[in-house]
C-alpha cells in the first residue's frame, strides 16, 4: 500500500523579509526575519533553519530505520543539519548542508555505515543530490 502525505504551507508578506509561513492545518506557524548574520533583524526564523529542521527529523528517522533492517540497536540517536546560504558565482545564492548524525553504542565504521545508508534512504537528502554539495559527519558516541 502507498502511504501519501502533502503538506502545505503558504509564504506571505515579504517572503525571508518580515514575511510569514503557515501551515493549512495550522499547525505551523512562523514569522520570517534574514539572520542577523545577513544583516537582517535576526528575530525569526528563516528558510535555512526551516530546512535544517526538516532534514534532520526525517535524517533521524531514515538513520534509526536503516540500524533497525542491520539489527543494530543504538543507545542514542541525534542529528544535527547545518544548511549553509552562500553567495555563488552567478550573483545568486546557493546552499551547502553538513549532516552530523550521533550514534550511541556502535563504533565508528558502523556509525559511518549507518549514516551513508540513511543518507541514500532520506527523502531530503534524495531531493537534494548533486543540486547542493552535501558533508556527512557521522560520530560514534
Amino acid at each position: 500500500m502507498a502511504v501519501n502525505y502533502t503538506a502545505t504551507v503558504e509564504a506571505t508578506g515579504e517572503g525571508r523579509n518580515g514575511g510569514t509561513v503557515r501551515s493549512t492545518d495550522g499547525l505551523l506557524r512562523h514569522r520570517l526575519s534574514i539572520p542577523g548574520e545577513l544583516g537582517g533583524a535576526g528575530d525569526a526564523t528563516n528558510p535555512e533553519q526551516l530546512l535544517a529542521a526538516g532534514w534532520a527529523a526525517c535524517f533521524l528517522g531514515a538513520l534509526r530505520h536503516a540500524a533497525a533492517r542491520r539489527g543494530i540497536r543504538p543507545t542514542s540517536t541525534a542529528v544535527t543539519a547545518e544548511v549553509t546560504l552562500q553567495h555563488a558565482d552567478d550573483g545568486g545564492f546557493s546552499l551547502r548542508a553538513t549532516l552530523a548524525p550521533r550514534v550511541g553504542g556502535v563504533d565508528q565504521r558502523t556509525a559511518d555505515e549507518l549514516a551513508e545508508a540513511a543518507h541514500q534512504a532520506c527523502p531530503y537528502s534524495k531531493a537534494t543530490r548533486g543540486n547542493i554539495p552535501v558533508t556527512l559527519a557521522a560520530a560514534a558516541i
